[in-house]
């Protein structure tokens, strides 16, 4: 498989399978079985909370068996102090400095960097979890935050514990992440990019600068349900913050993610 249809491949696989081909319950059988969904119209059982009391953000999460048919326009959001009640919803791409809107103009599909197998600053869905996919799995404790990507093999591990950003590691992919409850939500900050990544891929044109930092909050609001808000700040590439979408992800009727294995650009 070549890094151009890894994107496609994700989509057709996931919704495909989730959506039309196999019910709920047979996907589950075959990925192992996960939490048995709530009868229907009966409400979601509360948040699930860990040893010290915060919410337990563990779990499968993605956009529900219909993946295929949303989310991929992406890109919308609110740009601070840009736009008005009313008005179009802000994009990224309508954010970029000048200069750079110049530049990007001379950038196309065969630029993106995932065709080399490079994964995203942020996310094709506008998660991070899911990098270039449509599935990611949290494995919470009271010391770390685990984010695991199906595609590219990705991993975050984010303390919780207070500890600052490591000024030791070199610039990477997708950053360096801390975390911190506030209230129960929670809050995860990352820096430290390289700047040699897109923001998004499937051609998509997001480039972003080594001051790229992004700001996420994590909300259970119950056990089936993950709602996601991020702000994207790049001084010198964006003339003001990007607030990313609101995304409310569902808890997967399956507990493991499966590998995709990405082989490059052919």
């Amino acid at each position: 498989m070549t890094g151009v249809t890894i994107g496609a491949y994700v989509r057709a696989a996931v919704a495909l399978t989730a959506a039309v081909l196999v019910p709920h319950g047979v996907l589950a059988q075959q990925r192992g079985a996960g939490a048995a969904p709530a009868p229907a119209g009966a409400p979601a059982a509360p948040a699930p909370r860990m040893a010290d009391g915060k919410p337990d953000l563990s779990g499968v999460w993605w956009t529900g068996g219909d993946v295929g048919g949303r989310g991929f326009g992406g890109g919308r959001g609110r740009g601070r102090g840009a736009g008005t009640a009313g008005a179009p919803p802000v994009t990224i791409t309508s954010l970029y400095k000048p200069e750079v809107a110049a530049s990007n103009k001379k950038l196309g599909d065969n630029d993106d960097p995932t065709l080399k197998c490079v994964p995203t600053a942020f996310g094709t869905l506008n998660v991070s979890l899911f990098d270039v996919g449509a599935v990611g799995q949290i494995v919470a404790t009271p010391r770390f935050v685990v984010m695991l990507t199906e595609t590219f093999h990705g991993w975050r591990s984010v303390p919780t514990d207070g500890r600052p950003h490591r000024e030791e590691v070199p610039p990477s992919f997708r950053g360096d992440s801390v975390g911190r409850w506030d209230g129960d939500v929670f809050v995860m900050e990352t820096k430290n990019f390289t700047d040699d990544t897109w923001i998004w891929a499937e051609g998509r044109v997001s480039p972003h600068s080594d001051q790229l930092r992004i700001v996420e909050r994590y909300r259970r609001v119950n056990a089936n349900t993950l709602e996601i808000e991020a702000t994207i700040h790049d001084p010198k590439m964006l003339t003001a913050p990007w607030d990313v979408p609101k995304q409310t992800l569902t808890l997967a009727p399956f507990d493991q993610i499966m590998p995709l294995v990405c082989l490059g650009q052919q």
